[in-house]
């Protein structure tokens, strides 16, 4: 048995027309179902994997830009240039709502916005790019588009 990244990179290749995101520890369980059944989106969840539930924020990152998925998380540290670099990044989307209805809001926004609105839904569409996605964000500031 290989390690998590070894066993999973070969099925990467063949999802194809599914934005590919990691989800960190701070997202509500219900929203994850959203991703997955609602928005088909092609989820991995930290929580599901032991090895990865305790691991650093520095770790999520890495191991998301090592996997080609789009970081999803509640988590406003990762807003940090010094500590996370938008160069290196696989694309980080730090969701911010009152509520679990408000970020299942946005969810769907980014969806319809800015994954489906992609020429290819499975590429990275942030990639290089943090974004803080609330309220008012507008998909067009997303991805330097």
């Amino acid at each position: 048995m290989g390690t998590l990244s070894s066993e999973l990179s070969p099925h990467a290749a063949g999802i194809a027309g599914q934005p590919r995101v990691y989800v960190d520890a701070n997202m509500p369980a219900r929203l994850v179902s959203l991703m997955r059944t609602l928005l088909k989106w092609d989820v991995l969840f930290v929580m599901e994997h032991d090895e990865l539930r305790r691991a650093s924020d520095i770790f999520h990152f890495r191991l998301a830009g090592q996997f080609r998925r789009t970081l999803v998380t509640l988590d406003r540290d990762y807003l940090d240039d010094r500590k996370f670099p938008p160069a290196e990044s696989p694309g980080v989307l730090v969701l911010t709502a009152p509520n679990e209805n408000g970020l299942a809001a946005l969810l769907k926004r980014l969806d319809r916005d800015a994954f489906r609105a992609a020429p290819d839904v499975s590429a990275l569409p942030f990639e290089g790019h943090k974004v803080h996605v609330h309220v008012d964000w507008r998909a067009g500031e997303a991805a330097g588009r």
